[in-house]
């Protein structure tokens, strides 16, 4: 068999269901019926009967609840897109398709069967092939975060059977790093993406703890921190960003902590419990890690320098909230540009931290949480063109001024089409992955544009707020629902159009307004209002 052919299930016993009748379900319509004992999602679009998977393959939700747009339907929580009819992953987050079955309608009655194999299977791996024997093609994937997993598993999964190789400083193959500042204390088996056997499985090397030092396009050679040269003949960028440290005086005392590994999060937990921790920063990394501290640390301060949190980015209003959540459970805030002067230690231990305001707080622990830098300083005479802020330039087809170097993820600036392809350099989780599969569709010459909407999510104290859009340079904010009683929508309106969403406990709305976006659609102030 070519090892790029779809291989169908074996024919094993099947078990059939009569799920409902034709007439139960209108076009554009989708229902979660049961067969056996596994959920599945009956769709029904321009006339015809399709059944899916009925959980995202992300983390599980239910996408009956989600948003169904033509054959698309859109998981309510994080925005991934499935194909109802194929059950492909058409948009991040996650990594796996949808399991399909077969539909049949007989006298206005609609089945569905299963082949008893593969009852208990919520999610299905993508066809892929494996590298071949003698193919000195070599394609080098530098980062190890989600757009060189997506980006590796896009080649195999479309024919390329030449040399992969995920080069990353990381202790760990890619992981899910979202859950860093939502759960610290996870254990690392947990939050792999793959399991190991899989890279070996479809021929991805995977050099961990690894760093490259420089790259040469001229010689198509990389350096890494042991001496050693590597070759490519295609190279992609996705060494993502790394947390600002802080440089007040004392920031480099015991006990002053940045989260950016897997192993800093182990860190924060342990040495929090109990103790005084003060977090310095509102970020959406800043409010999770106090959230999550605020029913371990003895005590948390947050200090910030707007007058609330996410006050740029979600507006005055829900960051009020959020911060009143927080403070429900004790968190407690020094807003209003009270920055951080001098972080005093006894010995080389963290004893205090000093505000603008002369105010003192404790501190066991300090983390910051006050933006990031894109990983590039390794570009340094490649002559690739980086941004002001040093995120590296790409096209809609992920490419950098330099032939056959692409780049992806947080580390880049890119055309963001749902903005008139202003160029823009977005830290999400979906976005990398995202450009992942483009990069390596354009490195295959199958040619084809990043224009997925953005979609992002935080969660504080268990609430899940989700955004999508891009709401920078908004005028105003039209509320559906009440902030203070924690249930609304957010419309934010740039020149009397809908630019971006966020809600809580309002699904699925913004997994609607991210589909409408997707579609070319635009939503003017009058119509959300």
């Amino acid at each position: 068999m070519n090892p790029c052919q779809e291989a169908g299930a074996e024919q094993g016993e099947e078990l059939t269901g009569m799920v409902c009748q034709e007439a139960d379900l209108k076009d554009g319509e989708m229902k979660e019926v049961t067969v056996g004992d596994q959920k599945v999602l009956l769709v029904r679009t321009q006339g015809q009967f399709s059944a899916v998977g009925s959980q995202c393959s992300h983390y599980n939700a239910p996408l009956v609840k989600g948003a169904l747009v033509g054959n698309r339907v859109r998981c309510p929580f994080h925005g991934a897109c499935f194909n109802v009819r194929t059950g492909d992953i058409e948009e991040y987050p996650g990594l796996d398709c949808l399991p399909t079955y077969k539909v049949k309608v007989e006298e206005g009655k609609v089945y569905v069967t299963i082949n008893k194999n593969t009852l208990k299977l919520t999610r299905r791996v993508k066809e892929m092939c494996s590298v071949g024997p003698d193919i000195k093609h070599t394609i080098l994937l530098i980062g190890g975060g989600p757009a060189s997993l997506v980006c590796a598993e896009t080649l195999r999964q479309n024919c390329y059977q030449g040399r992969i190789i995920i080069i990353t400083k990381d202790n760990l193959p890619p992981f899910d790093k979202p859950k860093l500042s939502k759960a610290m204390n996870v254990d690392s088996s947990s939050i792999l993406l793959r399991p190991g056997d899989f890279y070996q499985q479809y021929g991805i090397e995977m050099w961990i703890q690894k760093e490259v030092v420089s790259v040469k396009p001229a010689d198509k050679t990389v350096k890494l921190s042991d001496g050693s040269l590597q070759r490519y003949d295609q190279l992609l960028i996705s060494t993502g960003c790394r947390a600002r440290p802080l440089s007040c005086p004392g920031s480099d005392l015991k006990g002053v902590k940045l989260l950016q590994s897997y192993e800093d999060a182990k860190e924060i937990h342990s040495s929090c419990l109990g103790q005084k921790a003060v977090v310095i920063g509102t970020s959406f990394i800043g409010m999770e890690v106090a959230s999550y501290l605020s029913d371990k640390a003895a005590s948390v301060a947050v200090v910030g320098t707007g007058r609330y949190p996410y006050e740029r980015s979600l507006g005055p209003e829900i960051g009020k909230m959020n911060m009143q959540m927080l403070e429900e459970h004790s968190v407690k805030f020094y807003m209003n540009d009270d920055a951080v002067t001098e972080i005093k230690g006894e010995g080389e231990k963290v004893k205090e931290v000093v505000l603008k305001s002369g105010t003192v707080l404790e501190a066991d622990v300090v983390i910051a949480g006050i933006g990031v830098i894109p990983n590039s300083d390794f570009l340094a005479g490649s002559q690739l063109e980086v941004d002001s802020r040093k995120a590296v330039i790409v096209d809609k087809f992920m490419r950098t001024n330099i032939p056959d170097i692409f780049g992806a993820g947080d580390v880049t600036s890119f055309p963001l089409t749902i903005r008139g392809d202003q160029r823009v350099n977005i830290g999400h989780w979906q976005m990398s992955q995202a450009h992942g599969r483009v990069a390596a569709l354009n490195m295959l010459k199958k040619p084809t544009k990043i224009e997925s909407v953005p979609f992002f999510w935080t969660v504080l104290l268990g609430k899940s707020i989700r955004y999508a859009g891009y709401g920078e340079g908004y005028t105003e904010i039209i509320f559906k629902g009440k902030v203070e009683e924690r249930k609304f929508l957010a419309f934010y309106i740039k020149d009397e159009v809908v630019v971006a969403a966020a809600s809580l406990m309002f699904d699925p709305a913004v997994a609607r307004l991210a589909e409408m976006m997707a579609t070319g659609q635009t939503v003017t102030k009058a119509q959300a209002q």
